[in-house]
């Protein structure tokens, strides 16, 4: 070993296996202890009836080339596939119709998703001056204030909800959205930080969201996960359900350890004595863990809302859709009073997903626009879905396959005031040295930012070490 300190991690998603595997590749003694059967958290991928169904999330962004590093390290490349071009395009519903979403000036002004005015409005960005309330300040008013109601109404509106599951009228732009933040607070604005943060981006080899490839691989997304615990093999403790971390007293001065992590595994509870501890399971059950280091983490715990979110996935045969299916997929804005978000067009977007007859798709029920929704039958739920689904993409005819699965707390909400949950977990892990804390609701909830996080942590916990 390159260190005989040992390290615990806390969960194998993302997060967890992928700053296991940097400090694994450093030779250090670490052991995973993950209360599931299998590895990956919410990246859930099954083959049922000639499809290839993703339950979590359906792809990422490489916004850093740690993923591409990380695939290439763990033997995945060959696996590892890239969004089709036509999937490029993507829809926005207004007034029962699709319309494809703007993505240069020339498209803006001919687009029919929005009116003469709502265009004008969207000119004056670059005049419009800074906030005074960054940090307390909501997506919708951020938006609303740089670039109009009705750019909140058709894009931002439908993108929160297709991203975070969300509310842009409770999301905070600076914890939700730190990026398109630092663009005011840095560059006075939306257009000009575009322009002159590119150029901070390529300096960094990092790539915009706009811009970022989108990838998958050829079994679905939980092939990633599954490739890294490979890696680290008999370092994960299946089936293994921490109950708690504490101080450890020591009884001679020499022994080495600080921290006694308790778990119940097969009926039975084990200790593990280890010198640092890396918690990347949801604040919900990190909260059960902590709480007897710091009352307060379960205030915090309290406090960040999760939402429900129905994932349902529909098999159609091809010569039963009307739609034309030339894109990513649609959203649907709040105001369009459907029952569901968006739906994605998973088979036109990456390849195996199902037979070239048929054609595959993901639709988002519920988040924080409508957690009632779950109050409902899930059958009844389900055909209401159904049906608006189908009038949308002009289908005729009843699905091949449907299947669905109702994740209780989805992702975590970045809502207005988040900040007081940032500083207080790094109040935590100062006060209890030793201690880390990690996962999407630290620094962002895409795949890309929890591996791009994953190194952060690492290089923290190299720091403390040594």
């Amino acid at each position: 070993m390159n260190n005989k300190k040992k390290i615990t991690i806390l969960g194998a998603g993302i997060s967890g296996l992928a700053t296991a595997y940097w400090l694994n590749k450093d030779r250090f003694d670490v052991q995973i202890l993950e209360a599931n059967g299998k590895p990956g958290g919410s990246m859930e991928t099954s083959f049922e009836n000639g499809f290839l169904v993703d339950y979590g999330p359906n792809s990422g962004l490489e916004t850093t080339p740690l993923i591409r590093q990380l695939v290439y390290e763990i033997g995945l490349s060959n696996e590892m596939v890239y969004a089709n071009e036509s999937s490029n395009k993507r829809y926005i519903l207004r007034n029962g119709k699709l319309h494809a979403l703007p993505t240069s000036p020339p498209a803006l002004i001919k687009s029919n998703l929005f009116s003469l005015r709502g265009k004008i409005r969207l000119a004056c960005e670059p005049f419009i001056g800074k906030s005074n309330d960054g940090y307390y300040q909501s997506m919708a008013e951020f938006v609303r204030r740089r670039l109009g109601q009705e750019f909140l109404d058709y894009a931002i509106d439908p993108f929160v909800s297709g991203v975070f599951a969300g509310d842009p009228n409770k999301l905070s732009v600076k914890s939700a959205f730190p990026k398109l933040y630092r663009l005011e607070e840095v560059y006075g604005g939306l257009v000009k930080g575009m322009i002159k943060g590119a150029r901070e981006r390529k300096k960094r080899a990092e790539q915009s969201k706009q811009n970022a490839k989108m990838f998958s691989f050829i079994n679905g997304m939980q092939s990633f996960p599954m490739a890294i615990a490979k890696k680290l093999e008999g370092k994960i403790l299946y089936g293994s359900r921490v109950k708690s971390v504490e101080r450890r007293v020591q009884s001679v001065e020499s022994e080495n350890g600080k921290w006694k992590v308790t778990f119940e595994k097969d009926g039975k509870i084990h200790e593990i004595i280890s010198d640092y501890v890396l918690s990347t399971i949801p604040v919900y059950e990190a909260s059960k863990i902590f709480s007897g280091l710091d009352e307060e983490f379960s205030k915090h715990d309290d406090d960040i809302y999760y939402p429900p979110v129905m994932v349902l996935y529909l098999g159609f045969k091809k010569e039963q859709i009307g739609q034309p299916l030339d894109g990513f997929g649609y959203l649907i804005p709040s105001k369009e009073k459907k029952i569901f978000l968006g739906a994605i067009w998973s088979s036109t977007i990456f390849p195996n997903r199902c037979e070239e007859d048929k054609a595959a798709f993901t639709l988002f029920v519920g988040g924080a626009r409508s957690p009632h929704l779950f109050g409902m039958d899930k059958e009844e739920l389900t055909n209401k879905v159904l049906n608006e689904f189908k009038e949308i993409m002009k289908i005729s005819g009843d699905p091949i396959f449907v299947n669905s699965k109702i994740w209780q707390k989805a992702i975590p909400q970045y809502n207005i005031g988040y900040i007081e949950h940032e500083n207080y977990f790094d109040r935590f892990e100062s006060k209890n040295p030793g201690i880390f804390l990690s996962g999407n609701y630290r620094g962002g909830i895409s795949v890309g930012d929890c591996v791009k996080n994953s190194e952060t942590v690492y290089k923290k916990i190299i720091a403390k070490i040594n």
